[in-house]
């Protein structure tokens, strides 16, 4: 076995419930989710490797069966109301402490019973999925906010849950950088996004600048009032990823310089996309390697700096239903203090992992756009 699977998945969970897997058939599960990670979102399983390894193995676990959701929804192999369906009759079965077949079913389990995750969080990312398949309209800023909050404010509400933080707070701010995170990918990927006939900028915005938006999406090109809508989309991201920090020194110590690194990175794309001269049209942003590791740097150091939470901020209005469903206390308690261990080592191997595997994936994209 090995240790993300010795840590999270071992016979030591006192009160599993019967059909969840122990021992070594939990390490084979996690196993199994790695592999699925690697064929999927190559970034994410690279930036995984940055998380402590109590909380490393439930984040593959979870991101794995996100992912097959996603692709369930998404793949066209199912009608979209069938997807849903399956998808909630699984989560049944995961919640009952009965998995279905698929490793991925039985490794969430696991996740779910060992942090009591709960289950509106992953209720919203599937509705996210689905607001995808169904080709949603995105009519004003708060209406893509709305759709942040279910696809990533979502996903950084988990990982603040399964890394044992209950502060309303800090959840809040975890939901926010998700949705900073959404917008930054949204301003990157306004092109690759228009040639599959998907449009995430509000339309109102558009139209405030002059551009038709239906008409666009048949021939989207960069023009000066497209750059404009980029630079407010970018510019509310920032807002966020600004209001977002506060919420870090409620963090465990040793997961703050992956939060850190995942913020400033992403925050840094869209430094990339201006550098760029904000076009996303004709070209993706790609933040550099070697800035890459300066930004690493500094999260490991920013890390480690005494720092107090910022004042109470009343939460983005799109994910206030996430952080009550969480149930989170007003006043909980700073999270124990605990060993860090130097990522700095890896960061090198990580990084290039990363610029690889995602110009393979790249690669593959413009493969298929040709096929087609």
């Amino acid at each position: 076995m090995n240790e993300l699977a010795a840590d999270s998945f071992s016979p030591s969970v006192r009160t599993m419930p019967a059909g969840l897997p122990s021992g070594a058939a939990g390490a084979f599960d996690l196993e199994a989710c790695n592999a699925l990670m690697r064929t999927g979102s190559k970034t994410f399983f690279a930036a995984s490797r940055l998380l402590p390894v109590r909380v490393r193995a439930s984040a593959i676990a979870l991101y794995a069966f996100c992912r097959v959701a996603d692709d369930m929804v998404d793949g066209g192999r199912h009608s979209l109301a069938d997807a849903m369906a399956l998808l909630s009759q699984r989560l049944d079965a995961v919640y009952a402490g009965q998995p279905q077949d698929p490793v991925e079913d039985r490794a969430l389990a696991v996740v779910v019973q060992r942090h009591a995750l709960p289950r509106a969080l992953l209720d919203a990312l599937l509705d996210g999925f689905a607001w995808d398949a169904e080709g949603r309209r995105y009519e004003t800023l708060e209406d893509v906010h709305d759709y942040g909050a279910r696809v990533a404010g979502s996903v950084g509400a988990m990982m603040c849950w399964i890394m044992g933080v209950r502060h309303e707070q800090a959840m809040a701010r975890a939901c926010e950088l998700g949705v900073a995170m959404q917008l930054t990918n949204i301003a990157r990927d306004v092109g690759e996004d228009a040639r599959n006939g998907r449009l995430y900028l509000p339309r109102q915005w558009l139209a405030e600048a002059g551009i038709d938006a239906d008409a666009w999406l048949q021939k989207p090109v960069c023009t000066p009032a497209l750059q404009g809508v980029i630079e407010r989309l970018l510019q509310e991201a920032d807002r966020l990823y600004a209001q977002a920090t506060a919420g870090v020194a409620m963090l465990p110590r040793d997961c703050r310089s992956a939060i850190l690194a995942a913020r400033h990175i992403y925050a840094e794309i869209g430094q990339q996309l201006r550098r760029d001269g904000l076009d996303p049209v004709s070209r993706r942003a790609v933040v550099p390697t070697s800035r890459k590791l300066v930004l690493l740097a500094c999260a490991g150091v920013q890390s480690g700096w005494r720092q107090q939470p910022g004042p109470a901020t009343p939460p983005l209005a799109a994910i206030a239903y996430l952080v009550a469903h969480c149930g989170c206390s007003a006043d909980g308690k700073e999270p124990p203090a605990t060993s860090r261990r130097s990522d700095i080592g890896r960061v090198g191997w990580m990084l290039e992992l990363m610029e690889r595997l995602e110009q393979q994936r790249m690669d593959e994209a413009a493969r298929a756009r040709v096929a087609h």
